[in-house]
């Protein structure tokens, strides 16, 4: 959209007072209830605007499921995301679970208590109901209020527009209802896939695959579809001419910035960089990284960044959280994790970095992490527990004294 449309600076400000994007207790399970695979199990964090969020860990951990779970490509199992303010993902079963407990405890409780269960479960309900609410109809709810902002931008642009300019801010107008009549929230929100030759269709062109999106959303100018894929392919740093070829005709370099073209086109808010790096020679890596840190700066963007590669997303990001078996184990600032690792997991990632120094690998110890030995988890429950301001580790409230008392060491 132009200037003239685009948000006030008071509704900019007071969206910058809450996080763009916020995880609460996310869960993700796989197969039959009682035999179900945990690939995410209680993730919360939440993302800034204009961030870069990191997060790590090894393969399997469930970095990438989260990702998807996040976009709404996975269903989640419970737990709730918040867009922009807006609950765009909300999972019922732990409230279901509770339910399910309560009323067995219920059989063989005194009436006092059973008044106490019966309350309980009423607010159980309740949040299902607000849950199933939400999951139907937070969409229709956004595009509501956007459609509200949108004529109120409208008509303050063209209170101070000349009759060439109110002829061209009526064409934006009508074009952006148009599209925003078929957007979703979630489209706000676009994804990065780690392998950029089995994310792009082999049968359509570079055209087809970047305009796809817009074409979805109801555009027909193909004058304007044209104008804005040869404006991605150059922010992503290919030239127009590339627009009618095919993906197998480019390096693995070049169709990950076709992928990249692909997202932007959508004007999102915040991207979900999963492994984006990781099927790209060395060489090539840093280039993508450069264009995405590029991206960040000059069109506002938010990022995921999902990767193993504990030194590029260092580099990368202004926070990291690190996972393992699916929960998230400890979550800081780049510089904080890298200065007082404490949970054994991260401290066992972080020995495992190499440097490009013959003097320092030799002398490098290598710290092995075995849950089963390192942690003591039979009377007590781990939780996310805040360390010092702003970083946070898992464990014990046992755990959590030896990390104070080994921080104030290091």
């Amino acid at each position: 959209m132009s200037e003239e449309l685009k948000t006030t600076a008071a509704m900019q400000a007071s969206e910058k007072e809450e996080p763009l994007l916020r995880v609460e207790h996310l869960c993700m399970y796989f197969g039959k209830r009682g035999r179900e695979k945990k690939a995410v199990d209680d993730v919360s964090f939440d993302i800034k605007r204009g961030e870069v969020f990191g997060l790590v860990g090894e393969s399997g951990c469930g970095k990438t499921t989260t990702g998807r779970t996040i976009i709404k490509l996975y269903e989640a199992t419970s737990g709730s995301v918040y867009f922009k303010g807006r609950r765009i993902v909300a999972g019922t079963r732990a409230y279901e679970d509770e339910i399910r407990a309560l009323k067995k405890e219920r059989s063989g409780a005194d009436a006092g208590r059973q008044q106490e269960i019966d309350a309980r479960i009423a607010e159980l309900q309740e949040e299902i109901r607000k849950a199933k609410h939400d999951r139907k109809h937070a969409n229709e709810e956004w595009i509501r209020d956007e459609e509200k902002r949108l004529d109120e931008e409208y008509r303050e642009a063209v209170k101070a527009a000349s009759p060439e300019e109110k002829q061209r801010l009526t064409k934006e107008y009508h074009r952006s209802r148009r599209q925003l009549k078929k957007s979703k929230l979630v489209t706000r929100i676009q994804m990065i896939y780690q392998d950029p030759v089995a994310s792009l269709d082999p049968r359509m062109t570079v055209k087809e695959i970047i305009a796809e999106g817009l074409r979805i959303q109801g555009v027909k100018d193909k004058q304007y579809i044209d104008e804005q894929v040869f404006k991605m392919l150059e922010t992503v740093g290919l030239v127009s001419e590339h627009a009618a070829r095919y993906p197998h005709e480019f390096s693995g370099g070049q169709r990950q910035r076709i992928g990249i073209a692909r997202s932007i086109i959508m004007r999102p808010e915040l991207i979900i960089a999963d492994e984006p790096i990781s099927a790209l020679d060395v060489s090539i890596r840093a280039q993508v990284i450069n264009l995405l840190n590029e991206l960040c700066q000059t069109m506002g963007l938010t990022i995921l960044f999902i990767a193993h590669d504990l030194s590029v997303v260092k580099y990368f990001s202004n926070r990291i959280g690190v996972m393992y078996f699916g929960n998230l184990v400890e979550l800081a600032t780049s510089d904080e994790l890298f200065a007082h690792p404490m949970h054994p997991y991260t401290r066992s990632l972080l020995s495992a970095i190499p440097l490009p120094d013959p003097a320092s690998e030799k002398g490098r110890v290598r710290i092995r992490y075995n849950p089963l030995t390192d942690h003591e988890y039979s009377e007590e429950t781990p939780a996310l527990y805040e360390l010092v301001p702003g970083h946070f580790v898992r464990g014990t409230k046992k755990e959590l004294e030896q990390y104070r008392a080994r921080y104030g060491q290091e």
